[in-house]
């Protein structure tokens, strides 16, 4: 009997264990299962619908288009000659600024006062004073002169001396006195703009002539480009430009700010290896003058160049990849995305063009790309996300 309970009890362990046995292989079966329904998901990124609005996706179809072949270069802002004016000294004196607030990048309409200048207090007097003193002076000799002139006392060269000394005084104190009013003499500015440059202030003693400051209307822009001598042959290709800020993104398209080449030099400036080209544009306000930029200019059309937008593409540790959109996928509430390594060409600042890596037909994120490289990364299955479809 008792060997029969030995032998029972070890028919019952051998059961159990058989069961355990069957059971571990059972869910060994079910995550191998599971690996192969993801295995369809290997390497690719899923985003929402909802993730892709927030992150701001978008897509464009790649197709072979023309393309502007591209000469980088360096350039500069700066501001066209018209387009500013100097405002000096009409008389000798102190000086005193009409606005006490008056600073670079003040407004200034065309006939403001921008200062006022008085010599009453200065040893040689007033010369609006002296003018006038000098005037009457020749007025009454004009008038003596032309008595005896008449009597043939004087001779007709002594009157036409006297009559051209009158003439002189009198257009001197004119010139004066219409800017003077208690002795100070009026400054304005011949045109209408904004102070670009004060060179004086409050106090200062000023001659006849001397600069006070530079009015600048602001209104259009230049960029001065200088283009490598190597590329010489190239300049007479120039049909516009692009132009990227140093620390700024934005690229500016000359074509749509009204730009326009006004010329480029066909000899180098002396001690430079460098040929300048200059554009001029309408001032949109975010560019400040004085600036460096990085210049694309555009040269001749070249056809079927499979291109996209600057912002699709991120790098790598000097490699470039862009991210294509899956088409056809079964539920429409999801985007998935495939990272892909492309070869980039020329670029103008807004568009880059890919030599490989980029099928006619496919759809590429054009915009938000970045956000979908930091999905990748994350490598988070989106909220609510399950691959048992």
């Amino acid at each position: 009997m008792k060997k029969y309970n030995i032998m029972l009890l070890t028919m019952m362990a051998g059961c159990l264990v058989a069961c355990s046995s069957g059971d571990h292989d059972h869910g060994h079966d079910h995550e191998a299962d599971e690996h192969e329904a993801h295995g369809e998901h290997a390497g690719e990124i899923i985003m929402t619908t909802e993730q892709m609005e927030k992150a701001g996706v978008k897509t464009e179809t790649a197709k072979a288009a023309d393309f502007m072949a591209v000469m980088k270069a360096a350039g500069q802002i700066g501001r066209p000659q018209g387009d500013e004016q100097t405002i000096a000294a009409t008389a000798s004196g102190i000086i005193r600024i009409a606005n006490p607030s008056m600073s670079e990048g003040s407004p200034i309409g065309k006939g403001q006062t921008i200062a006022t200048v008085t010599a009453r207090n200065l040893q040689d007097g007033d010369p609006t004073a002296k003018a006038k003193a000098a005037f009457e002076a020749a007025k009454k000799e004009l008038e003596r002169m032309k008595d005896l002139v008449d009597d043939k006392i004087v001779s007709q060269r002594d009157y036409e001396q006297a009559k051209l000394n009158f003439q002189t005084a009198r257009a001197s104190y004119r010139g004066i006195a219409k800017q003077t009013r208690d002795g100070q003499t009026s400054i304005a500015a011949g045109m209408g703009g904004y102070v670009k440059t004060l060179m004086v202030k409050s106090g200062d003693y000023v001659d006849v002539g001397d600069p006070i400051a530079t009015i600048t209307q602001d209104r259009r822009l230049q960029l001065k480009v200088d283009v490598p001598e190597c590329a010489y042959k190239d300049m007479k290709n120039i049909n516009g430009a692009n132009f990227r800020t140093t620390g700024d993104d934005k690229v500016y398209r000359l074509a749509d700010i009204n730009g326009r080449l006004v010329s480029y030099s066909r000899t180098l400036p002396e001690g430079s290896a460098y040929l300048p080209a200059t554009f001029e544009m309408d001032n949109v306000g975010a560019i400040v003058p004085g600036s460096f930029v990085e210049v694309f200019l555009l040269l001749k059309v070249r056809k079927n160049v499979i291109s996209v937008p600057t912002s699709a593409l991120t790098e790598e540790q000097g490699t470039h990849y862009i991210y294509i959109k899956e088409e056809g996928h079964k539920h429409n509430d999801e985007g998935v995305f495939e990272k892909r390594e492309v070869k980039i060409g020329q670029t103008d600042g807004l568009r880059t063009e890919i030599i490989s890596g980029l099928k006619e037909g496919e759809a590429v994120v054009s915009k938000g790309a970045y956000q979908v490289k930091l999905a990748a990364a994350s490598a988070v299955i989106p909220e609510g996300h399950s691959h048992n479809h």
